[in-house]
């Protein structure tokens, strides 16, 4: 019976420990929480590794904006059937972009534009991206080195994958599929 007790004693012990270690750790963000955005989608939540070694002002640009609420309730204007869709447009047109400053590309060898690759949209100016990304239905090898890549889709990609198609070459949608919520995982409740 004392050992029953004793062996009680020392789970509860564990277990309140652990909770306690816990409850400190969660305070600062893991590094796997400082480098992931969760995009909550009608259909469901969407997970995104950043790649801050490869692309450290587009990873910081679209988790600062994505800290301020700027991406909620944004359209996905442009989708084009196995190929990407396109959002972060606050009006929508493709026009649209964040009041910061554009920013510098960040072109890399090291990824390549891959099913659930997230990119930075531009203008034909190299240096134009702003707030504007895409996900990536599919491959798209041609983009490699002509946009920066600052993400890939982990988890959630069936969700990517029921966002609202558009028409035509230029993939413009009626009505279209919008962000609910983005924000960084240390940030979202």
């Amino acid at each position: 019976m004392r050992r029953r007790t004793l062996i009680a004693a020392s789970a509860v012990a564990t277990l309140t420990m652990g909770r306690r270690m816990t409850d400190t750790a969660s305070a600062q963000p893991s590094p796997e929480q400082a480098n992931t955005l969760y995009m909550d989608l009608k259909s469901g939540r969407v997970v995104i590794e950043t790649f801050p070694d490869i692309a450290p002002k587009a990873v910081e640009r679209v988790k600062t904006l994505a800290a301020q609420g700027f991406y909620d309730n944004t359209p996905f204007h442009r989708v084009i059937e196995g190929f990407m869709a396109q959002g972060g447009d606050p009006t929508g047109t493709g026009t649209g972009g964040s009041p910061l400053p554009n920013l510098p590309a960040e072109f890399t060898t090291k990824r390549r534009f891959l099913r659930g690759t997230c990119g930075m949209a531009r203008t034909a100016d190299p240096n134009s991206a702003n707030s504007q990304f895409f996900i990536m239905f599919a491959p798209a090898t041609h983009l490699d080195g002509q946009y920066t890549i600052w993400g890939q889709v982990v988890q959630g990609m069936e969700f990517v994958d029921a966002i609202k198609r558009g028409t035509g070459s230029g993939g413009t949608v009626q009505n279209p599929d919008r962000i609910v919520r983005m924000r960084p995982a240390g940030d979202a409740a």
